[in-house]
């Protein structure tokens, strides 16, 4: 620990969240729960921490993030404990314990913090916000395009989806991943010398887990490999060429990349991610897939899944300007004599509904300067001459212009600064 106070930072790859970040924050998530409310989606809260089988179980035991990338601890009882790298299995387990399996279909909307020991770095923190979607519950290709579509609408409510792409891809079901795994083997058999240690430990327990390394000889080895949607079979094309043309309907604009898979045996079919070429190699801000296969992995009922997840930080760097979120009020008494007056005048607004500033001290230079670092929409300046006629001035701060309102019509001169 160290000895003196001004030595101590936050941990390495976690960061303080300044008010005008949380604001940020907020309002991403608020935005997402809003788009989610209109699709008929209810808010669920997991722990912060479950057993370490909930997460070992679904993600892998030989995944990077099992063996790399968990924050896993022994409690005081002796059980271990893992924090939440993700949301899904989370959920998934809830809908088990809570014998929720009775009441589908599911609609859930989550929010919160994950954890993930890795190299920090651009919109990737080792505690970040998540938002995200599972519908639970329903085969049919409907829940697939209705779930794409509340992630479109909810990044174009953030007005950031016109620099995106859609990538969608087919996993196809357990026989088509089967045929392809043997496809898949017979050709990294040839380069089993090659490649990475963890890439050959799962040639023989997982191959598809291959495809999600990420280390550079790995993937040039990859480059050349068989792809998935030559072993799908007659269903699993159907299912997919339905989901295509549902998204065409909706006029959801897409591309297929054949290289867009999950390596985990209880996802298939679809997979999908928004990606943007502004944020560096980790290009995707909200993705997902089905998952038909993790509830009875988990030891529940067979219940079919799908949904998606997106980082909030991640998002925050692509809305960058704050012009949209709420902007105060400030109320600026000339002189010491309105103070009183200042302080009624700002509780009478705030009770209304408006979100108002009042600097503590200062001239009015300051505290003009004060609204302006505030990014203020308005200023309401109370002067002696004018108070003494029942009047302040209103000063817009994008315009300009200033103009004198009676306090009596002063809540209704307001209203578009709401």
């Amino acid at each position: 620990m160290a000895s003196n106070s001004s030595k101590l930072q936050p941990v390495r790859g976690t960061q303080d969240a300044m008010p005008h970040e949380n604001k940020l924050f907020r309002y991403i998530e608020e935005t997402a729960f809003k788009v989610a409310q209109r699709y008929g989606f209810g808010e669920i809260s997991t722990p912060i921490f479950e057993f370490t089988e909930v997460f070992s179980r679904t993600l892998g035991d030989n995944s990077d993030i099992v063996t790399k990338e968990m924050y896993t601890f022994k409690d005081r009882g002796g059980d271990y404990l893992t924090l939440r790298p993700e949301g899904t299995a989370g959920v998934a387990r809830a809908v088990i314990s809570n014998g929720l399996a009775q009441d589908l279909p599911l609609k859930l909307f989550y929010r919160g913090p994950m954890f993930r020991y890795e190299r920090p770095q651009k919109g990737r923190r080792r505690q970040f916000q998540q938002v995200g979607i599972e519908i639970i519950g329903v085969s049919e290709t409907q829940a697939d395009i209705e779930t794409i579509a509340l992630g479109q609408h909810f990044l174009a409510d953030l007005g950031i989806d016109k620099g995106l792409t859609l990538e969608v891809n087919t996993l196809g079901d357990l026989e088509s991943r089967t045929t392809y795994r043997e496809c898949l083997v017979d050709y990294l058999s040839d380069y089993q010398n090659k490649l990475s240690k963890d890439s050959a430990l799962r040639l023989s327990q997982n191959p598809l887990r291959i495809l999600d390394s990420k280390n550079e000889g790995d993937r040039e080895i990859l480059a050349g490999a068989p792809l998935l949607k030559d072993s799908l079979n007659d269903e699993s094309r159907r299912l997919f060429d339905d989901l295509l043309n549902g998204l065409t309907q909706l006029k959801l604009e897409y591309i297929v990349n054949d290289k867009l898979v999950r390596g985990l045996d209880y996802y298939s079919h679809t997979a999908f991610e928004f990606t943007s070429k502004s944020l560096g190699a980790q290009s995707a801000v909200l993705a997902g897939g089905r998952y038909d296969g993790l509830i009875s992995q988990m030891g529940g009922p067979a219940i079919p899944g799908i949904g998606w997840a997106a980082g909030v930080e991640r998002l925050s760097l692509l809305l960058g300007n704050t012009h949209f979120l709420d902007r105060p009020i400030s109320v600026i008494p000339v002189s010491k004599d309105l103070t009183n007056e200042a302080i009624n005048l700002t509780d009478r607004l705030r009770r209304k509904g408006f979100n108002v500033e009042l600097g503590y001290s200062g001239n009015l230079s300051k505290r003009m300067k004060r609204a302006n670092k505030a990014n203020s929409c308005a200023v309401i300046i109370l002067g002696a001459d004018e108070f003494l006629r029942n009047k302040s001035l209103v000063r817009d701060m994008d315009s300009g212009e200033q103009v004198e309102v009676s306090l009596e019509h002063l809540n209704k001169h307001l209203e578009p600064y709401k």
